[in-house]
């Protein structure tokens, strides 16, 4: 029986199957392990299943016996993948494994800036609109038509946004997530243009424009960014995309940080040359305490790298890894793997 050490989060009812064809070690923490601690615990497997932990030439070198590396991410940077292939040792990924997840938080994001849901629920715990503790008594009737005030100071006015029906959306990359964001956008009636360095108009849906990235940021009232981390796509959101944007736009993030200049966006949002922005990624993570989007909360909104965290998306890349572990273990070609350029 063919050895396999997993680190990976997985759905554990899915994943059973493979006990019955495996001797497993399971990870006994989540932490991350070390280049040392890897090298240890597979030096004598043939499967390694993993997320982030780091698999270099040094820990492929240790492991003898190691055929098979299962990445459960959709870009398996953390793994030698041109190392491994020059060792025969076959990659499996776990593509698309979370875009629908990080879709849906892209336009959740866009719905929360543009209707100020996150900004005055912060308000509302700091006290500001709300009235003095009430007791339990019984209201005498029923008031049928209830506000919480008026005037240029009320929750109406302070928290008035705009709607995503008519609006254009400008998606700059469209590769999977990009896509599923274009197709939810539009179900949301908005217009949806597209930027791509490797797509055609005939290879997009119907529904999308391909524009150019500097009219997508001239015509767009949100932009939304969908890259990969590369040496062609760092700060591709720069200060001259930013300076095109409308004075109304906001721009959301759920890619990766290095993709937007960081600098240049925090001197947009301070002199309100964009109106706000959705980040759920940045160019250090974690994010700085005393970083400057935190004195801006009230026009941007920051989350911790949890665009892809589902239980879905787990479930996604279990059944991914499980049936590549059972076509190695049958012999057969992997459906899942990834393929490096070059290697032979």
């Amino acid at each position: 029986m063919k050895k396999a050490f997993v680190s990976a989060e997985m759905d554990p009812d899915i994943a059973r199957e493979l006990e019955q064809v495996l001797d497993i070690q399971y990870a006994e923490d989540r932490a991350v392990f070390t280049v040392e601690d890897m090298m240890r615990l597979v030096s004598d497997k043939d499967i390694l299943i993993t997320s982030y932990d780091p698999v270099t030439r040094a820990v492929i070198d240790a492991s003898p016996n190691l055929k098979l590396i299962v990445c459960t991410r959709a870009n398996p940077v953390n793994v030698d993948t041109k190392y491994a292939a020059q060792k025969g040792i076959k990659v499996s990924y776990a593509v698309d494994r979370n875009s629908d997840s990080a879709a849906e938080f892209t336009v959740a994001l866009m719905l929360n800036v543009a209707r100020n849901i996150s900004f005055s629920y912060r308000d509302l715990c700091g006290g500001r609109f709300v009235a003095e503790t009430l007791d339990n008594r019984e209201s005498e009737s029923v008031k049928r038509d209830v506000t919480w005030s008026t005037g240029e100071e009320s929750p109406y006015v302070t928290y008035k946004g705009f709607e995503l029906k008519g609006k254009t959306v400008g998606i700059v990359g469209c590769g999977s997530i990009g896509n599923r964001v274009a197709a939810l956008c539009y179900a949301f009636g908005c217009t949806v243009y597209g930027c791509s360095n490797s797509k055609t108009q005939d290879m997009l849906p119907g529904y999308m424009q391909l524009v150019s990235r500097e009219e997508l940021a001239r015509q767009s009232d949100i932009v939304t960014v969908h890259l990969k981390d590369s040496p062609s796509t760092e700060k591709i959101i720069d200060e001259t995309f930013l300076k095109n944007m409308k004075k109304t736009a906001i721009l959301i993030n759920t890619s990766r940080g290095s993709v937007i200049d960081e600098d240049a966006l925090i001197r947009a949002l301070q002199s309100r040359e964009i109106a706000g922005a959705g980040l759920d990624v940045f160019t250090e993570e974690p994010i700085a305490c005393d970083h400057p989007f935190f004195a801006m909360s009230d026009r941007v909104l920051v989350t911790p790298h949890i665009g892809g965290a589902t239980w879905d998306a787990i479930a996604n890349h279990t059944r991914q890894f499980v049936a590549d572990v059972k076509h190695f273990l049958a012999g057969e070609e992997l459906e899942y793997e990834y393929r490096v350029e070059g290697a032979d």
